[in-house]
């Protein structure tokens, strides 16, 4: 019985001596674009020993957001892998143009989560709210424009809807 209370009385005064934690704030986000491809039919390589592989490459674009706007340029594409789960993997490079000219490259990794049914659905035309699947990315930005240097810089991440021609993100910066 002495034992436990020389321990607790040990754990009180160790407790009382270390310094409380600072929990740093959550992160805060700020709408950067709204971008929208249409993507070309898959190019299907199969059953590999990672899961099913498909190329989708992008016709054609655009983006827009309050700093920056322009168009997605055709040859970039999404190298995706559909794992033995169903879960879809995104390993995605593209090149954006701005209205003034300057390039972006543009790459990010990615899961979408959709269900075969609403995958079906969405397939037919239908508009279903992203609401109903996962469908998260985290795209990074490089630029050698001095004018959108801070692009660079930055932590972004992306809600993505799946259309029956393309994709939608809402993208944004963490702050």
């Amino acid at each position: 019985m002495m034992r436990i209370l020389a321990v607790l009385v040990s754990l009180a005064c160790f407790a009382t001596i270390m310094p409380a934690q600072q929990v740093a704030p959550p992160p805060r986000t700020e709408f950067l674009m709204q971008l929208r491809a249409d993507l070309e039919e898959p190019q299907a390589v199969g059953e590999t020993p990672l899961g099913g592989r498909r190329i989708f490459y992008v016709k054609r674009g655009s983006f827009a957001g309050p700093r920056l706007r322009g168009e997605i340029l055709p040859g970039g594409g999404d190298w995706v892998l559909v794992r033995k789960d169903g879960v879809s993997q995104l390993d995605v490079r593209i090149t954006l143009r701005c209205d003034d000219g300057s390039l972006i490259f543009v790459s990010y990794r990615g899961i979408a989560d959709i269900p075969p049914d609403l995958r079906t659905r969405i397939s037919k035309g239908e508009d279903v709210s992203p609401d109903r699947y996962y469908f998260r990315i985290s795209p990074v930005f490089e630029t050698a424009s001095e004018k959108l240097a801070w692009l660079n810089r930055l932590v972004a991440i992306g809600v993505g809807k799946r259309t029956a021609t393309g994709v939608v993100y809402d993208i944004f910066t963490v702050r």
